[in-house]
């Protein structure tokens, strides 16, 4: 698969393969479509289990995940933060990614800015992350 591009008057698009619909060409979305291909193509995840931009209530307000992959059995995941190239992956971008854990109990976190990519798995029992290279392979059976 490859990043489809078009102009809108006088607007640049990305074509998002989840939503199966062009979108404002952003810094960050060539982020999040170029890590929607890695997580498909790379770690074999199904786009059914994909969900961009996927709404949550925190705190009485809504606040919406950039990507959150869910298992075979549609529970959440992973959640993966994407912030544009020149954002620093920073204790405030995990504090982002961890607040949005505590309504979906995910077992993994990404944060990547294009550039860098972060991840961790979640030690519920001890309260803390555990630094990994990188997201597990999709496996029926996740």
């Amino acid at each position: 698969m490859s990043i489809k591009l078009r102009d809108t008057e006088g607007h640049r698009e990305i074509f998002d393969i989840v939503r199966q619909r062009y979108v404002a060409l952003t810094p960050e979305e060539w982020v999040r479509q170029h890590f929607i291909l890695y997580l498909h193509e790379e770690l074999n995840y199904p786009l059914e289990l994909i969900q961009v931009e996927g709404a949550i209530t925190l705190n009485g307000m809504t606040r919406r995940c950039d990507i959150v992959v869910y298992d075979n059995e549609v529970k959440p995941f992973i959640i993966v933060e994407c912030k544009k190239e020149t954002v620093a992956l920073t204790q405030k971008v995990w504090d982002q990614a961890c607040r949005y854990n505590l309504v979906l109990q995910v077992p993994y976190l990404c944060l990547t800015n294009g550039a860098q990519q972060l991840c961790c798995k979640v030690d519920f029992a001890k309260q803390h992350l555990i630094n990994i290279p990188e997201l597990p392979q999709y496996h029926k059976k996740c």
